[in-house]
């Protein structure tokens, strides 16, 4: 919870600061997410106007999670901007004096509570907004072997000869054929047993 008491409600006022505050749990997607208790950095801008206080700031976290590809463990910095409103509870009876008629908006504002406003769900919506959805430990990364799960960045040269089971039954196929071929091979003079 961050307090605006110091801003007052005249419009125009700033103030400035700087946090650092445990991870949330859960702050990020299946691959990749701000570790549980991880330290994140906020710059804070609060500014006092007409219906509440404007917090815009930055939040600057690490994060760790895998590559996409080739499954290995990764590690990264984010870096991510937020803007938010947070309405004073009494600017809700002024608004309905000058009613916009849009319900889907009113329940997406935030109000202070006793001058006081939680951060967490703006900063969790900024930082899952800002995460990569397919993570990889190098753009040019090769992944995994389909065949055998090999990690193709630490050997390059990895294959397989074993054919694809999709490409057997013309592999057997293209087997008999040469067999074939070598059956109907010309033969050199004196092979032929009648013509003894």
């Amino acid at each position: 919870m961050f307090d605006t008491r110091e801003l007052g409600r005249r419009p125009g006022a700033l103030k400035r600061l700087s946090r650092s505050v445990a991870a949330p749990k859960d702050l990020g997607i299946e691959v990749i997410g701000v570790p549980e208790g991880a330290t994140v950095e906020l710059d804070l801008r609060l500014e006092s106007v007409m219906e509440g206080v404007l917090v815009t700031g930055t939040a600057r976290a690490p994060l760790t999670g895998e590559c996409v590809r080739c499954l290995e463990p990764l590690e990264r910095e984010l870096e991510a901007d937020f803007q938010e409103m947070y309405s004073y509870p009494d600017a809700d009876d002024r608004s309905r004096d000058a009613d916009t008629g849009d319900d889907a908006e009113e329940e997406d504002r935030l109000f202070l509570e006793a001058d006081l406003f939680d951060l967490e769900p703006v900063l969790r919506d900024a930082v899952v907004l800002a995460l990569p959805l397919q993570p990889v430990c190098r753009e040019d990364c090769p992944g995994l072997c389909a065949e055998c799960g090999a990690r193709l960045a630490d050997d390059p040269d990895h294959h397989h000869d074993a054919a694809d089971i999709r490409w057997a039954a013309l592999q057997g196929l293209a087997e008999t054929m040469r067999d074939g071929e070598k059956d109907n091979a010309p033969r050199e003079r004196g092979d032929d047993p009648q013509e003894k």
